[in-house]
């Protein structure tokens, strides 16, 4: 649906400060430092990040997460990747006579994974026509810029804020959302929260959840030359796997509306089998390790309780699994499901500002993955996605975003800044 622009006289003085070569500049740097979770790289990026901030005029909170502490409190997200350090980043501007607007990214990025599929290397990022190539470059290190892009241009464009708008440059979110949840409980809040993650020209509402499992299977070791004495944890796997797929048929049955267009919006991925040591025993022992979709909506207890009711059942059915029973744990990311409270006004106002750069204003959709959109959501803290890129492009060797899409994103961020802090 096409939307006339109301753009204000104030509004356009800062879209004209929008500085598309600036902000190009800052992706391709933040590209080619490979801040895969848990790295040195990401405590570097931050860090950099921090730089940015300080010539924005941007009162800066750069601080060593206490990563003891943090493992330690019932309410710790879980993460995945080993880490010994872990750095928060906080941006603030603006007065005190106006809402306060959170914006959010993760500098974390995931590993690249077989470098023979990238046709140039990850972390050198590459320009093609109005195409940026790299690991990062839309998960979420455009988002991270559109962000940037859009602080600086209100304070090139000397407008002053009447309310605050603060930045949340977050690690740790692609394993479980460490970053996100110790700025929370650093006391930072906002009236609203616009996570940056790629949109591919939507708004995203919710988010469903995702649930690391690992299920462990004995079996019994026998010579492989007498494999009859023996039983196979691998094959004794079997029937859970069979159910497992069975119960996401299930789950995927009937989804969220706003999930339209995925096939299978509650995924659940078997995505490590560790079984045997030894090519002529029978192995005793299986690890299956994977990730498992959380519907919007659905409390992470009752879904792992139905998860974990499906292997009972699966055991129940085995003689050999019947009196060796199979067992769960929960380990890793523990993404919850988040949403946007029904009727909220920040819908509306994002669409608005994207279609009064756009020209078309831009349907409301949800995510299909885990993101720290719950832990906002869960402060009460009203949030959506909104970012630049196709998220069905991250986590790939074809990551790319275009930079036509980061610029006018981050001129519709720039919008809502003004729209939603005020002006004095």
């Amino acid at each position: 649906m096409a939307r006339v622009p109301t753009v204000s006289t104030r509004e356009q003085r800062v879209l004209d400060a929008i500085d598309a070569s600036w902000a190009l500049d800052r992706l391709v740097e933040l590209i080619a430092i490979p801040s895969i979770t848990g790295s040195a790289a990401e405590s570097d990026a931050q860090h950099r990040l921090a730089g940015y901030f300080d010539p924005l005029g941007l009162d800066t909170d750069l601080w060593p997460i206490d990563l003891p502490e943090a493992k330690a409190h019932p309410d710790f997200p879980g993460l995945e990747a080993p880490r010994t350090e872990a750095w928060g980043l906080v941006g603030i501007t603006g007065g005190d006579d106006g809402p306060t607007l959170i914006l959010n990214g993760h500098i974390d990025v995931v590993p690249p994974g077989d470098l023979s599929r990238w046709s140039g290397e990850p972390f050198r990022p590459r320009i093609e026509g109005d195409v940026v190539h790299g690991r990062g470059a839309c998960d979420m290190k455009a988002g991270v810029v559109a962000a940037l892009a859009a602080a600086k241009a209100v304070t090139n464009s000397g407008i002053r804020l009447a309310g605050r708008l603060a930045l949340h440059s977050v690690v740790g979110e692609e394993d479980g959302g460490l970053g996100a949840w110790s700025t929370l409980r650093r006391g930072y809040r906002g009236d609203a929260a616009v996570i940056l993650e790629p949109t591919s020209g939507t708004v995203h509402t919710a988010n469903a959840g995702a649930l690391t499992f690992r299920i462990e299977v004995t079996g019994r070791a026998a010579h492989g030359a007498t494999r009859e004495l023996g039983v196979s944890a691998f094959e004794s796997f079997w029937p859970i796997h069979l159910a497992l797929r069975e119960l996401e048929s299930e789950r995927n049955a009937d989804t969220d509306v706003r999930l339209r267009g995925h096939d299978l919006p509650y995924a659940l991925s078997i995505g490590t089998i560790r079984s045997g040591d030894w090519p002529s025993s029978v192995p005793d022992r299986l690890i299956a390790e994977g990730r498992y979709g959380v519907a919007i909506g659905e409390p992470s207890a009752a879904a792992r309780k139905v998860l974990e009711d499906r292997v009972v059942e699966a055991c129940s059915s085995d003689p050999w699994l019947t009196d060796h029973p199979a067992t769960v744990t929960w380990s890793g990311g523990q993404f919850g499901s988040g949403t946007l409270p029904p009727g909220h006004p920040l819908l509306g106002r994002v669409q608005a500002a994207a279609a009064d750069i756009r020209g078309g204003i831009p349907p409301e959709a949800a995510a299909a993955y885990g993101s720290d959109l719950r832990l906002y959501a869960a402060e009460d803290i009203p949030t959506v996605h909104f970012g630049p890129g196709d998220v069905r492009l991250a986590h790939s060797p074809r990551e790319q975003v275009h930079i036509n899409d980061l610029v006018s994103t981050a001129r519709a961020v720039a919008l809502l800044i003004v729209r939603t802090c005020g002006v004095r």
